[in-house]
């Protein structure tokens, strides 16, 4: 038997986001819609398509056409949904910008995307945007600050939008990821991917009305904006966001206080909340299913999650932005096994095969390969990019994820490893090449190979084995702080080490694998190392 797998098929919806959005408003409109704890917002579906309209408005009235690009650099808050939604109304591509990114990263995203106007808030307790902004010299032609006066300017100065009817092909979001070229690339997703994929996420949740999703993981990712809010709006479920980023006590509150029906998040974040203080004293039973993803889960997490966030319902779901995001995704009433030990099944209308590296053969089942994915969900391809795009889709379709993994008899999956060196750093892809790129940019640095450790708490943590030029010396420290607000904080390494030589192969290549064994014995890491997970 082959290890090739199809979900059940159902029909799929050929409307644009906005009009299914619409219809679910039309027929909820008391119903909350989004909640927003940290901005005291509380929106009924017909309070959020009021504002979208006026959003709508807004983005008219910059003279903004569809298909122009607008980014939001933005932290989760009200405003972004609002913008998702206005962007998806209009015909606009809406562009999401991760809030760590730094002048280095924004720069090349601002210049590479040729986006029209940029939504952003002036700063937050973290970051000033608006210094970064400034630094990179490369503002677009509408720069929007959220809550200021150019936000009011822009709901005062609105226009009826141009009639538009979007087709569900068309582009409708670009999300940036790291590339292993070390310049990230336009992931371009259309309506059809993203309000599919949110609907095969609310059916496999059992997602009605009646459910108040608790969504702590950021919109700028494919999990919040469309596991999180593409699946509330084909559902008719409520988005409830905690806080501006994840705040494991705020998290807690907002589920005690709205009686959150489900709970997003990646690993870490579930470990946060198990292991705050005030975690006995929150009474989490209003929750029934949830959804964890966007790194390896931990066996004893995720049966602590079930037993003592009382969710008998949680999903484990894999994929990339790439594909929407989900690919496989586990049932609600799936054995404690089948969740721990495997990703789940394919989704509905989405095909999965395993396959031989080398031979470009489908394995047979139990044997490992490279997981590849087709259907309704695989991306339009990369923006401005074809050969990318054609080295990830091949002629037939089949997107090729760059995961090793092995599909059971029982046609659930496990994801054994990663046949590109990314590194998962608490939910964030981070490509090695990318940071080794920006090292290479300090001057005393001659070399750098970076890789990832395992650590208990993010999953993985970077290190970075460093060469130096013998006119130029640096310690290590001074290496990590040349990257402290160049770099999203993410992509700094933890652990630097500044060496003579690397490891080789005869033919001259590097062996990363002997850099992260000599680090695993090094900082003692070998109990991180031997974490099970699915």
């Amino acid at each position: 038997m082959h290890s090739y797998s199809r979900g059940h098929d159902t029909p799929l919806i050929e409307q644009p986001i906005y009009d299914v959005f619409r219809q679910t408003a039309g027929r909820y409109p008391n119903r909350d819609a989004l909640i927003v704890r940290h901005q005291n917002a509380r929106l009924s579906y017909a309070d959020l398509a009021a504002a979208v309209e006026r959003t709508a408005r807004g983005l008219a009235g910059l003279g903004l056409q569809p298909r122009d690009r607008i980014g939001v650099w933005s932290t989760n808050c009200a405003e972004w949904v609002m913008l998702q939604l206005a962007a998806a109304r209009s015909g606009l591509v809406l562009i999401n910008v991760n809030p760590a990114y730094r002048a280095y990263e924004l720069r090349y995203v601002l210049e590479k995307s040729g986006m029209k106007a940029l939504f952003l808030w002036e700063r937050d307790h973290r970051t000033d945007y608006r210094a970064i902004l400034a630094d990179t010299n490369a503002a677009p032609p509408h720069t929007i600050y959220l809550g200021g006066d150019s936000w009011t300017h822009m709901f005062l100065n609105g226009v009826d939008p141009v009639p538009v009817e979007p087709s569900p092909q068309d582009v409708a979001n670009i999300q940036y990821t790291s590339g292993t070229t070390g310049s990230p690339k336009g992931v371009l997703l259309t309506h059809r991917n993203l309000i599919n994929n949110g609907r095969v996420i609310a059916d496999g949740m059992h997602l009605t009305p009646h459910d108040v999703i608790c969504c702590p993981v950021p919109l700028y990712h494919c999990f919040g904006c469309v596991i999180g809010s593409m699946a509330a709006f084909v559902s008719g479920a409520a988005l409830l966001l905690p806080n501006a980023m994840f705040d494991p006590l705020a998290t807690l509150q907002s589920v005690q206080e709205y009686h959150a029906t489900a709970i997003y998040g990646v690993p870490t974040m579930f470990i946060a909340q198990l292991e705050h203080p005030a975690f006995p004293t929150i009474d989490c039973s209003s929750l029934r299913t949830g959804v964890m993803a966007g790194a390896p889960c931990p066996v004893k997490i995720m049966q602590r999650v079930i037993d003592e966030m009382h969710c008998p319902e949680m999903t484990i779901i894999y994929g990339q932005t790439e594909s929407s995001p989900a690919i496989t995704m586990s049932k609600l009433h799936d054995t404690l096994e089948h969740r721990i030990s495997t990703v789940g099944l394919a989704c509905a209308n989405t095909e999965v095969k395993i396959v031989n590296r080398e031979s470009g053969q489908t394995v047979e089942v139990g044997e490992p390969g490279e997981l590849y994915t087709r259907g309704y969900l695989v991306m339009q391809g990369y923006d401005g990019d074809p050969d990318a795009t054609r080295a990830a889709i091949d002629a037939d379709g089949w997107l090729h994820t760059g995961d090793l993994a092995v599909m059971r008899p029982d046609e659930y999956f496990h994801i054994t490893g990663r046949a590109h060196d990314v590194i998962i750093r608490g939910g964030e892809n981070i490509y090695p090449r990318e940071v080794e790129e920006f090292l290479l940019t300090h001057p005393a640095v001659a070399d750098a190979q970076v890789f990832g450790l395992p650590d208990l708490k993010l999953g993985e943590i970077i290190a970075a084995w460093v060469r130096l030029r013998p006119s130029n010396p640096a310690t290590a420290e001074e290496i990590r702080e040349f990257c402290r607000d160049k770099i999203a904080h993410f992509k700094i390494p933890k652990v630097v080490r500044i060496v003579d030589e690397f490891p080789m192969t005869v033919t001259g290549k590097t062996q990363k694998y002997k850099m992260r064994a000599f680090e695993i014995d090094h900082l003692r890491l070998s109990a991180a190392a031997s974490v099970q997970t699915a």
